[in-house]
């Protein structure tokens, strides 16, 4: 069957054609561009199923006005029955619903022996105590180390290890193994979280194991007859406090005045420059103005340390060492985010009567230094602290000045003022999970040993978390000044200054010094909220080496001591600090001033400290 086709434009047209119009010659049509300033394009929500575009928002359904009348009030308390009983507290209702099982080697979990629910009188007759505002809270942490390190061992005088050594110094190798356990309990009045305690007592009990290894005799002992390694083991007292509120909160932000008597920690500064310790004392403390104002006035009768292990000894008559401390802190002071502390402080040590031989044989008071004589001083601080951000820009700064009298200066013999001054800061700057950080210290040196003024700064007790910290080599690590003084030191472990004494934790502080200047950068990366890699990278010099040269009785002696260079990686497999592996390496490239003054059969020219470090706590 045939199919016919019939052009389009026929079937267009009507049967009967009208006359055309005439023809108009053709324009360049005109298309007007919208105004994107004045009228926006329309937004399609709906490109993307179940998505919309970021700022639109779709018409609101109209609003619905929902009245009730006739409605019943809530009934009052009477209306209940009166035979059910209200559970006291929040904790025991967990308890009674079966939403928890409490388990008492749990840390993670609701536990009453870490302060999480109130002790229930009932369960324990024999201790004083009523109500259910009484929490009791254990802590217990493992402290492990393994330390590899080198640095400059002197030899013996009367016999050595091998009779291959230089005259003066020998090996540079020795091995630090330390275990301590802490215990804590604690017995306090209050609301935990919600409320300051206002009865707290405390004891914290420290035991220590150590063994040391070093390749010369003479530096563990004082006897050459005994060997080049030791082990040893102390138990000693860090807390044991009465802590009461002697006034009522004042507001809801819960500002107390409070006082507390006992052997107790106490940090004079944000990061530990002056006096961070553990000592036997009393403080009263507290704050105002919604916590925007702190106070501390404290006095402290410093215990004996124990040698080896660097803890409290209750069985040794305390010195006659006194602290008297009077601190301040202001947030929001001049700049906001800054918080502002100032700080006056008084030590007044009278024990130049006093010979003190440490438990390995060497004397450590008076340091065996100058004239050997015992010291009587007068040391008053005052210093100016600040912590917090300008900006973008963490700041942490501080500045001590040392004024005071040395009742005997050790290379005259007469007395002497005392006259010196400590500054350091740190700035950092936060960039998503990095933190970069410039870090300068100043210490001043003396002068002129034979004049009737002391230019050496000193602090009291020294635990700085600065440029480092413990993972920096020359805050870590003792370099003995061999040469110019039997068992003294050039700096001491875990601090910064330099400060010639015979043992910080034993010692005497000594204002006759080099002094030391600090420049550094560092960095600490959070690759993940469980791990974290920290670099520090300092370059140390001595401020003043005039003392220096006159204990080694040399004519001149380069300021450098050289680059501290370290790297830290910190492991939380938890992301909190119940489990914490650390793993940290430094070494200090020596400088022309170290060398000149220690030396090593390999040469002496780079040392090396490790730390392996593993913490639990429960």
């Amino acid at each position: 069957m045939a199919v016919s086709l019939i052009p389009l434009a026929m079937i267009a047209q009507p049967a009967q054609q009208a006359e055309e119009p005439p023809v108009v010659p053709a324009q360049e049509e005109t298309v007007q561009e919208p105004d994107w300033e004045k009228e926006p394009p329309p937004v399609d929500p709906g490109i993307i199923e179940g998505r919309e575009r970021p700022g639109f928002q779709g018409e609101l359904p109209d609003r619905i006005d929902q009245t009730n009348e006739g409605a019943a009030r809530a009934p009052p308390p009477e209306a209940f029955p009166t035979d059910q009983i209200p559970i006291p507290d929040r904790w025991r209702l967990i308890e009674d619903l079966g939403l928890l099982k409490e388990d008492i080697l749990d840390p993670y979990n609701q536990n009453t022996y870490k302060g999480d629910r109130p002790i229930n009188p009932d369960k324990v007759p024999w201790l004083p105590i009523t109500g259910d505002d009484w929490f009791f809270v254990v802590n217990a942490i493992s402290d492990s180390v393994y330390e590899p390190r080198t640095f400059p061992i002197p030899v013996g005088i009367q016999t050595t290890e091998d009779v291959d050594r230089l005259d003066v110094f020998g090996d540079d190798f020795s091995t630090v193994l330390s275990q301590t356990f802490i215990v804590g309990a604690a017995l306090l009045k209050g609301s935990t979280a919600y409320k300051p305690p206002s009865v707290e007592y405390r004891v914290t009990l420290a035991y220590n194991v150590n063994y040391v290894d070093v390749p010369e005799r003479r530096v563990l002992f004082v006897e050459p007859s005994q060997e080049s390694d030791r082990l040893d083991h102390f138990l000693g007292v860090q807390e044991a406090f009465v802590d009461y509120h002697f006034t009522q909160f004042d507001n809801d932000r819960f500002d107390f005045i409070s006082i507390r008597a006992g052997i107790q920690p106490f940090q004079s500064d944000f990061r530990g420059f002056l006096f961070n310790d553990n000592q036997l004392g009393v403080r009263l403390f507290g704050n105002r103005d919604n916590n925007r104002f702190q106070f501390n006035l404290g006095a402290f009768w410093r215990l004996e340390k124990d040698t080896n292990s660097g803890l409290n000894s209750v069985v040794k008559t305390p010195r006659d060492d006194f602290v008297f401390i009077a601190n301040a802190y202001r947030q929001d002071f001049l700049i906001p985010a800054l918080t502002s502390q100032i700080t006056f402080a008084y030590n007044r040590n009278r024990e130049a009567g006093d010979i003190e031989i440490d438990d390995n044989g060497f004397p450590v008071r008076p340091a065996l230094l100058g004239n050997l004589r015992g010291r009587d001083y007068d040391a008053y601080y005052i210093g100016y602290n600040a912590d917090g951000r300008v900006g973008r820009i963490n700041v942490t700064a501080s500045a001590y000045w040392v004024l005071g009298e040395d009742r005997n200066n050790i290379f005259t013999g007469e007395p002497a003022s005392i006259n010196a001054q400590f500054a350091a800061a740190e700035l950092s700057y936060d960039r998503d999970w990095m933190r970069f950080r410039l870090s300068g210290a100043y210490q001043s040196g003396d002068s002129d040993p034979f004049d009737d003024t002391q230019g050496g700064y000193d602090a009291i007790f020294e635990n700085p978390v600065f440029a480092g910290a413990d993972t920096s080599y020359w805050i870590r690590q003792t370099i003995p000044f061999a040469g110019g003084g039997r068992a003294v030191s050039v700096n001491g472990r875990n601090g910064i200054l330099n400060n010639l004494r015979s043992s910080k934790e034993q010692g005497q502080s000594n204002f006759v010094n080099p002094g030391l200047i600090l420049a550094g950068v560092g960095a600490d990366l959070d690759l993940t909220p469980e791990f974290r890699l920290s670099a520090n990278a300092n370059h140390l010099w001595f401020e003043d080496t005039t003392s220096l040269q006159v204990l080694r009785n040399e004519g001149s002696i380069p300021k450098e001591i050289g680059y501290d260079l370290s790297a830290a990686a910190i492991w939380r497999p938890k992301a909190n600090q119940n489990i914490v592996f650390r793993l940290s390496a430094a070494t200090l490239i020596a400088g022309d001033g170290f060398r000149d003054l220690f030396d090593a059969r390999a040469g002496g020219r780079e040392f090396v400290s490790v730390l392996a470090n593993v913490v639990l706590t429960y």
